[in-house]
Formats: C-alpha cells, sequence, structure tokens
C-alpha cells in the first residue's frame, strides 16, 4: 500500500522476554502449524477425489451419450425394424436425422403433429432427400396409410428446436393446413392410433401437454397443423386407441 501502508509499518512484538512459557509458544505455533497443513492436505486431497469422481461420471455419462462414436462399439439394428407394427417402413436420408439412443440417452416425452403442405408421395421424397435436412419419424396418408422414415429412438430433425427434436417423436399429416377436406377420417382415426402406441411405449400422458402441434414449439415459425385440425376430436380418438390392444412391431419394409 506504498510507503505509508500499514502492512508495512506494523510489527507484532518480538517476543523475546525471558521464561519458560516463552520458550514453549514457538514450539505450540509449529505444532498448530503443522496440524493445520495436515487438515488443509486432507481437505484439498479429498476435494481432488470428489473432483474426480465427478470428472469420471460425466466422461461416463457423455461415453453413453455418444456410444455410436466409439471405435468399434455399434449397437444392433435390423434394417426395415419397425416400432409400429401398421406402419410400412421407407428410410429416410440420414442427413434428416440423428443417431441416438433414446430414451436412455433422452427422455421421450412429447408427440409432435406436422401437416406436409403437399401430398403423401412428395412428403416421402423430400424426406429421402439430403438436401432438405428435416424429416419426421412417422407420414400419415389421407387414406389411413403410415410410413416410418425414422426409428423413435433417432433423434429426427423435424421442429426447428433442439430440445424438441431430442425429446419428441413426430408425425406428418398428408395436406395442407388450408383445406379442411384434407384432414380425413381415415387420416385422423389411423394417426390417433399411433399417437397412443407411442404414448404407451414411452410412457407419454395422454393430454394436450405432451401431444402438441409443430406451432407449439417454442421458437417455431411454423403453424401446422392449423387452424382446421380437430384437437377435441383427435385427443379423444387417441384416449379411445390407448385402451385398445397394441399390435406387436414386424419388420416389414418398402422403398
Amino acid at each position: 500500500m506504498g510507503n505509508n501502508g500499514s502492512t508495512r509499518g506494523a510489527r507484532k512484538p518480538s517476543g523475546k522476554s525471558s521464561g519458560s512459557s516463552s520458550r514453549r509458544k514457538p514450539a505450540d505455533a509449529r505444532k498448530k502449524s503443522a496440524d493445520g497443513v495436515s487438515r488443509r492436505a486432507l481437505l484439498i486431497g479429498g476435494g481432488a477425489v470428489a473432483a474426480a469422481g465427478t470428472v469420471a461420471v460425466l466422461a461416463r455419462d457423455r461415453v453413453k451419450r455418444l456410444w455410436w462414436q466409439v471405435p468399434g462399439v455399434e449397437k444392433p439394428r435390423k434394417p426395415g425394424e419397425l416400432d409400429y407394427a401398421g406402419a410400412t417402413w421407407v428410410a429416410a436420408s440420414e442427413a434428416n436425422w440423428r443417431r441416438a439412443d433414446r430414451p436412455d440417452d433422452f427422455p421421450v416425452d412429447r408427440v409432435i403433429i406436422h401437416v406436409t403442405q403437399g401430398s403423401f408421395a412428395s412428403a416421402v421424397k423430400v424426406f429421402q432427400d439430403p438436401a432438405h435436412q428435416a424429416a419426421t419419424h412417422y407420414i400419415v396418408g389421407q387414406d389411413g396409410r403410415v410410413v416410418q422414415m425414422i426409428r423413435e429412438l433417432d433423434v429426427a430433425y423435424q421442429a426447428g428446436n433442439r430440445s424438441y427434436n431430442e425429446r419428441g417423436v413426430g408425425i406428418e399429416h398428408e395436406g395442407f393446413v388450408d383445406r379442411p377436406k384434407d384432414l380425413t377420417k381415415a387420416m385422423y382415426e389411423s394417426s390417433a392410433r399411433l399417437t397412443a402406441s407411442i404414448c404407451a411405449r414411452h410412457g407419454i400422458p395422454v393430454d394436450r401437454e405432451h401431444i402438441i402441434g409443430h406451432v407449439e414449439v417454442p421458437g417455431t415459425d411454423h403453424t401446422d397443423p392449423g387452424p382446421h385440425w380437430d384437437w377435441d376430436r383427435y385427443m379423444e380418438l387417441v384416449r379411445r386407441a390407448a385402451t385398445a390392444p397394441t399390435p406387436t412391431p414386424s419388420a416389414k419394409a418398402s422403398g
């Protein structure tokens, strides 16, 4: 603190007075100092061990999430394997989704409803195009047919929101948001059975908090499924389907 600072001017008494009590103080002080160092060493050492343990847990968790990037590690998969027995498999381009191990690495807690703004065939074609950079897990046609293009354990680039991509299963519906006639009875019923099946597999509550439209995803600029989507009708169909027997997945493939 400069020439006038107290750290340079104040000094403790030298303690040079005679007497046995004066001679014992330095030894006591040294003992206290040694004890203090010992305790500090233990605390520091314990903290280091705890920190190392935390790092190990984080590292293990990251490896678990990125298991497919570890050399020699590959989770077995069967081409054309379905999560939903009522679907036909048509693979999306690998550029339109991300390999994952859901729900182990990301919990699945949303079903996201989309409308294609086009035909069934055009949606399939677009999702097979690597330049599109987006796709959903399923497409439902106006006639009720269902194709699965991405496994539910993988992350589809569908919502325009990373968290919702990682936690959601996306379903496209053939048609246009401004054409109510595109939303057919067959499509509603087929989609409801699919959604009920997804909810059962992942323990997703059958309610509007967990079954949402693309428009409800934070940060999105999309409006689907649009103003003509009948949510009351759809949710009632999903609830009914949820109480019906669930088909067992099979491995039929096409395309």
